[in-house]
């Protein structure tokens, strides 16, 4: 790969920013900022996503864990992320190179036209050869609307200005079968061809990250699973390390690389496929799911066998089969009140049953995305 012309998505979480007490480690973040630079003045596109807001926040406040409730966890975040990015700006300064902050909320990905803006963004921060430095605007976010950790929020920007790399950087040196820390015999694992494999080999996750963190493995591996389907090379590596980005883009085999899918070149699908959020689901049959998995259809009343979930027409809606397991996910043409009527109807019937005409596609084929 001719690196000089990757775009680089740099996630680091606070296990690797922080020291045990909560303050920050500010030799890891020099050497953070220095391979940043280094990969910036080469030609690439840096974006990096930071965690850290809360705990240094915590740290400056002199609590002793983290807020467990929201309103006092997004005061501290408020604390910290001034406190964090004048750490950053110092240093990014000293060696000359310009950053920019960028607060987003889950809201941005899920409004196409906020999407559009925040892609523009990017593109132009970079174009100018800036560095974004991004966190969720915990200050201003709501439950229901949050991103949950920065290991989707990572994912979810590489996949919107099509980065060629993400790269989480986190505690451990690898993807394991097991906790090392907890299984001394878990395997280390190399490469992730299909994700599917995770499956195969029984890969076991903590969903717990540190004590000042909201991360673990499994949201990783989440991120990852974005990442990837959305055409993002990914790799996990340790934070401590940050040297070891420019290793892995040399080809040392360091750390745990995912091998992408195939980037689809429709960025409205690419939209719909990572940066909505599904307000129900579709439980469908066989035939509903060979339709639109493998024969490129749109969703038709009469494959839905279950109703999950209350939203409006236009909203999200993930498509499952009759396990649960989401095959596709789309934009619906009916609300869930509406769908409970004509489900495992015949599109001729529909206007018959609501008493008025409707599309004849429940998810046209244009609003859908295979997962």
């Amino acid at each position: 790969m001719n690196n000089n012309q990757s775009t680089i998505v740099v996630k680091i979480g606070t296990s690797s920013l922080t020291k045990a007490d909560g303050t920050l480690a500010l030799s890891t973040i020099a050497a953070l900022v220095e391979t940043l630079t280094n990969l910036r003045r080469q030609g690439c596109g840096v974006v990096l996503v930071t965690s850290g807001a809360v705990g240094v926040g915590c740290a400056r406040l002199g609590l002793t864990e983290r807020p467990r409730t929201m309103a006092l966890k997004q005061a501290v975040a408020a604390v910290g992320q001034g406190r964090l990015m004048r750490v950053y700006d110092d240093m990014f300064t000293t060696l000359q190179q310009p950053i920019a902050q960028v607060l987003l909320t889950r809201s941005t990905f899920g409004e196409r036209t906020s999407y559009v803006n925040a892609y523009n963004t990017f593109k132009e921060l970079l174009r100018l050869g800036v560095i974004p430095i991004v966190n969720e605007n915990d200050t201003v976010a709501v439950e229901e609307l949050k991103f949950g950790d920065n290991d989707t929020l990572s994912a979810l920007v590489a996949s919107l200005i099509e980065a060629d790399w993400l790269f989480l950087l986190t505690d451990v040196d690898r993807l394991y079968s097991a906790d090392p820390r907890s299984f001394p015999d878990a395997q280390p694992i190399s490469l992730v061809n299909r994700m599917e494999e995770l499956e195969e080999l029984q890969v076991k996750t903590g969903d717990r990250g540190s004590q000042w963190g909201t991360g673990g493995m499994v949201t990783k591996i989440t991120a990852a699973r974005i990442a990837t389907s959305a055409g993002v090379r990914t790799a996990i590596a340790n934070g401590r390390l940050p040297s070891n980005i420019e290793k892995i883009l040399q080809g040392e085999p360091i750390g745990t690389q995912f091998e992408p899918q195939p980037r689809t070149d429709n960025a409205r699908k690419r939209w719909i496929a990572h940066g909505l959020v599904p307000a129900g689901k579709l439980y469908l049959d066989n035939g509903a799911i060979a339709a639109i998995c493998f024969a490129g259809k749109s969703l038709l009343a009469a494959g839905i066998a279950k109703v999950e979930g209350e939203f409006q027409a236009s909203d999200a809606v993930g498509l499952c089969d009759i396990a649960g397991r989401e095959v596709a996910r789309g934009i619906v043409n009916y609300s869930s009140s509406e769908l409970q009527l004509i489900r495992g109807h015949h599109s001729a019937e529909i206007p018959t049953i609501l008493g008025y005409e409707g599309a004849e596609t429940i998810v046209h084929r244009d609003n859908l995305v295979v997962s």
